[in-house]
C-alpha cells in the first residue's frame, strides 16, 4: 500500500495555458442551450480527473501531445465546446460557435503516479489545483473557455487528465461522450466518432404553454437553516465505502429493506443522516434530499442517441430533522426512494417549463443536500490508449453537492468514493457519525496528511 510521508513535497512546472481550435474550419452559428441546460442550478464548472500509468507498449509516445491533436480532432464535431456562451433576453443562454478553443495545459510533475494513487486517494483532492490550474479568467460561465484540460506528466511514466466542463454545456454523461470521441481519435480514429453527438437542444425547450403538474420540493425558497458558525471554514474530504462498509450501513436496515435497497439507497440515506447530525440543526426544521436524476432511459422521453446535453433533474423530498437524526436508518432510506421515485421525463418536461415561468431560479440552498452518483457514468472506462485509468471520477465536491465515483483497492475490490464539502467542525461531528454507522474509520485507505506541491510557470 502506497504510504504518505508527512515531508512529501512535489513540485509542477506549468507552460503557459494555450488554445486549441478544431483541426478544421466549423460552423459559425448561435445555438441555444435547452431549458434545462440554463438553469442557475448548472451555471458552475465542475472537475474531474483520471490518472493512468506507465504503458510499455506506448513508450515513446508523448500524452500531451497525443491529447492536444485528437482534442481538435474531436473539437470539429463537438464545435460548440469551442465557443463562447452569451445570454439573450430572459438569461437565456446561448453557445457563440466562434472556434476560439479550449484551454489546455502542459504540465509535468516530479512525483510518481503511484505516490499520489495507488491504493490511496488524498482526502478532498488537496493537490487539484496543481493538476488542474485555474487559469484566471477563465472560471466565469459567460464569454470564457467552456473546457480547460490539464494533461500531468509524472516522472514514472504515468500522467493525469484533469477537465473541467461548464456545466451549462453538459451533464457527465454528455461530457463521457465527447471524452470517448478523443480517446477513439487517439487510438487511431481516422473519419467520425462511432456514436455522432446530436445538438438539437429544443429538445427539452419548455412547452407552450408551459404546464407544471410537479410540486418542485428543489426549487422551494425557505429560511436559512445553517447556523451561521457552520459557515466559515469549509473543507473537502474523501470517504471511501468498500463492501464491508456498506454491509455494516445496511445492518442498520430490517430485513425487507437490506434485501430490496440499492447501495445508492444504503449510502445515500446513511450520509444524509450523518450529516443532518452533523450540522446541528433545529429539530423542528426541515431539510431536503436531492438526488440527481437522470432522464436517458425513461420511457416517456425518448433521448436522440448522441445528444451531449444535460438531462438530469433533481428532485428532492422533505423531512423534519428531528425525524431524520432520531429515527432509525430506515426512515432516511424510505425518503431516498421516494425521492428517486419522482425521476420520469414528464418531471423533467415539468423542470424546463419552471425554468421559464420561474425566472431560472436556483435550486434550494438552505437545509439541501445533493448527491450525484456518477460511479457508472463511465469516466473510469475511457482508454486513450494507456488502458483505463486506476481512478477516473470526479475530483472535488461543494458545500450542497457530494459526487459519488468509483475506486478499486489494492484487492481489486469495488467501492465507492464520496466527496464531502462541510464546515470544519461539522466535519468532524460528520466523520463521528459515520462510524457509529460503519463501526470503524471510514477513511480507510484515504487516511493519510496532506501533501505540499509547489507549482511553477
Amino acid at each position: 500500500m502506497a504510504s504518505f510521508p508527512r515531508s512529501l513535497v512535489f513540485t509542477v512546472r506549468r507552460k503557459e495555458p494555450r488554445l486549441v481550435l478544431p483541426s478544421k474550419s466549423t460552423p459559425r452559428e448561435l445555438k441555444q442551450l435547452s431549458d434545462i441546460d440554463d438553469q442557475e442550478g448548472l451555471r458552475f464548472q465542475v472537475p474531474v480527473i483520471m490518472f493512468y500509468k506507465r504503458k510499455l507498449s506506448m513508450e515513446g509516445e508523448d500524452p500531451v501531445k497525443v491529447i492536444r491533436e485528437a482534442l481538435a480532432e474531436a473539437l470539429v464535431f463537438y464545435y460548440p465546446f469551442a465557443g463562447r456562451l452569451i445570454e439573450g433576453p430572459n438569461r437565456k443562454l446561448m453557445v457563440d460557435c466562434t472556434s476560439e478553443g479550449v484551454l489546455f495545459i502542459e504540465a509535468d510533475a516530479d512525483i510518481e503516479v503511484n505516490q499520489l494513487i495507488g491504493d490511496t486517494i488524498d482526502p478532498g483532492f488537496s493537490y487539484l489545483d496543481e493538476l488542474l490550474h485555474d487559469v484566471p479568467g477563465s472560471e466565469g460561465i459567460l464569454g470564457c473557455p467552456l473546457l480547460l484540460i490539464q494533461v500531468t506528466r509524472f516522472r514514472c511514466g504515468g500522467w493525469a487528465f484533469a477537465i473541467r466542463l461548464n456545466h451549462t454545456m453538459s451533464d457527465t454523461l454528455g461530457l463521457v461522450q465527447f471524452l470517448t470521441t478523443i480517446a477513439e481519435f487517439t487510438r487511431g480514429a481516422e473519419d467520425a466518432p462511432s456514436v455522432p453527438p446530436v445538438w438539437q437542444r429544443e429538445f427539452l425547450a419548455a412547452r407552450q404553454p408551459p404546464f407544471i403538474p410537479f410540486q418542485h420540493h428543489e426549487y422551494e425558497q425557505v429560511i436559512d437553516t445553517i447556523p451561521d458558525d457552520n459557515k466559515k471554514s469549509m473543507i473537502h474530504k474523501s470517504f471511501y465505502f468498500g463492501l464491508k462498509e456498506i454491509r455494516a450501513i445496511r445492518s442498520h436496515l430490517p430485513p425487507h429493506h437490506r434485501s430490496t435497497s440499492s447501495t445508492f439507497d444504503v449510502l445515500t440515506a446513511c450520509l444524509w443522516r450523518c450529516r443532518t447530525c452533523a450540522l446541528g440543526l433545529d429539530p423542528q426544521k426541515t431539510v431536503r434530499i436531492s438526488c440527481a436524476a437522470n432522464g436517458r432511459g425513461k420511457h416517456d422521453l425518448h433521448v436522440p442517441r448522441g445528444y451531449y446535453g444535460n438531462v438530469s433533474a433533481f428532485p428532492a423530498i422533505v423531512l423534519r430533522v428531528g425525524m431524520i437524526s432520531t429515527s432509525s436508518l430506515e426512515y432516511a432510506v424510505e425518503g431516498v426512494k421516494k425521492a428517486k421515485a419522482i425521476m420520469t421525463g414528464e418531471y423533467l418536461r415539468s423542470v424546463a417549463d419552471l425554468m421559464v415561468t420561474k425566472g431560472r431560479p436556483l435550486y434550494t440552498v438552505s437545509g439541501n443536500y445533493i448527491v450525484s452518483d456518477m460511479t457508472r457514468v463511465g469516466l473510469d472506462t475511457i482508454d486513450f490508449g494507456w488502458g483505463k485509468p486506476v481512478y477516473g471520477g470526479p475530483a472535488r465536491a461543494f458545500p450542497l453537492i457530494s459526487f459519488y465515483g468509483r475506486f478499486k483497492d489494492h484487492k481489486g475490490e469495488g467501492g465507492t468514493v464520496v466527496l464531502i464539502c462541510l464546515p470544519e467542525a461539522a466535519m468532524e461531528r460528520f466523520q463521528e457519525e459515520l462510524k457509529k454507522m460503519t463501526g470503524e474509520h471510514v477513511d480507510g485507505p484515504f487516511d493519510y496528511k496532506p501533501i505540499k506541491v509547489v507549482s511553477k510557470l
